[in-house]
């Protein structure tokens, strides 16, 4: 290891992906009041793609200014639904409307990554993946969200795609890691070319 790594995730998908594949990282949560940011850059009519890449890169110059020796990767994804971002349910009752709104239809969700060395900004990626949801009835989405609340309410779009969240999809066009949150394959091989994980 050349040096020191923070991932700027709160996420435990994040840091399992990344653990599994072999990196020594510290998780660290930026702490970034993303709703405020979302909504001020959406307002400025930013794209879903672009704030996905705006808040991957706010989170890694956070830490970046807090630990500056060290490499540091901000993450984030964005849901785009009909070109609108769809953030967090806050309850399950607004998860239950968010699925009867998806169901039958498709969404897009961007993964971006921003990796921070010496509060600069050294490499950059935004992934994404089409999803294609199921016919879903009533009961099958208030039974979904009921036995599985606890899990998915952290996700965006309530859904975790590597567990019972794949019942709810037909089709997935584009890159499986976007769906978990990070463009893992292009970080790895960033990593691999700068030397910091060894082969």
């Amino acid at each position: 290891m050349t040096k020191d790594i923070i991932l700027a995730s709160k996420s435990k998908v994040r840091a399992l992906l990344l653990k599994n594949a072999g990196l020594n990282f510290v998780s660290v949560d930026a702490a970034i009041d993303e709703e405020q940011v979302k909504l001020s850059y959406i307002n400025a009519g930013y794209t879903p793609r672009d704030v996905s890449d705006v808040l991957a890169d706010m989170k890694a110059k956070k830490l970046s200014n807090r630990f500056p020796s060290q490499l540091v990767i901000g993450c984030d994804q964005i849901l785009s639904f009909k070109d609108q971002i769809i953030s967090k349910a806050k309850n399950s009752n607004g998860l239950v409307h968010q699925l009867k709104d998806l169901q039958g239809k498709e969404h897009i969700v961007y993964s971006a990554s921003v990796v921070y060395i010496d509060n600069k900004p050294e490499w950059r990626f935004i992934s994404s993946a089409k999803l294609t949801m199921r016919n879903l009835s009533d009961d099958f989405i208030l039974r979904y969200v009921e036995d599985n609340w606890k899990k998915i309410q952290h996700s965006v779009g309530g859904y975790e795609i590597e567990s019972s969240g794949a019942s709810l999809f037909s089709k997935i066009d584009g890159d499986y890691f976007s769906v978990l949150g990070i463009p893992l394959l292009q970080l790895i091989n960033y990593l691999i070319n700068r030397g910091v994980i060894k082969q």
